[in-house]
């Protein structure tokens, strides 16, 4: 019986591993077993990267929300405390939005919650 080689087959899942490598430096994107090393190692990176820029948005929020009530003469562990108090159901990606792009509606929940805070 002839031996098959599936050819088909191999040269399809070579094309896939070659065209994920598309853009490396060399033979990282010549040369299939490089290819093939650096997409996984590329693959896992991403997969790391997805999970740390969820992180990364919520630095950038706290920061920017921290920023603004500095700005108004609260600190922001007190901001969120009343917050929390007032029943006020916004996430930090919300807070975060008002905060940089309108600062006045912002301003009025920061006078509300020092209200709160300050009276009981």
């Amino acid at each position: 019986m002839a031996r098959t080689k599936n050819a088909p087959s191999s040269r399809r899942r070579r094309k896939k591993v070659l065209k994920r490598a598309k853009g490396y430096r060399q033979g990282r994107s010549k040369l299939f077993k490089r290819a093939k090393e650096f997409s996984e190692k590329g693959l896992t990176y991403a997969f790391m990267h997805r999970r740390k820029k969820k992180r990364d948005f919520r630095r950038l929020w706290i920061k920017r929300i921290s920023a603004a009530c500095k700005l108004n003469g609260i600190s922001y562990s007190k901001f969120t405390s009343g917050i929390k108090k007032l029943g006020l159901n916004l996430n930090r990606k919300t807070l975060a939005e008002i905060a940089f792009n309108h600062p006045e509606q912002f301003i009025e929940i920061v006078n509300e919650v020092k209200k709160k805070v300050y009276v009981s």
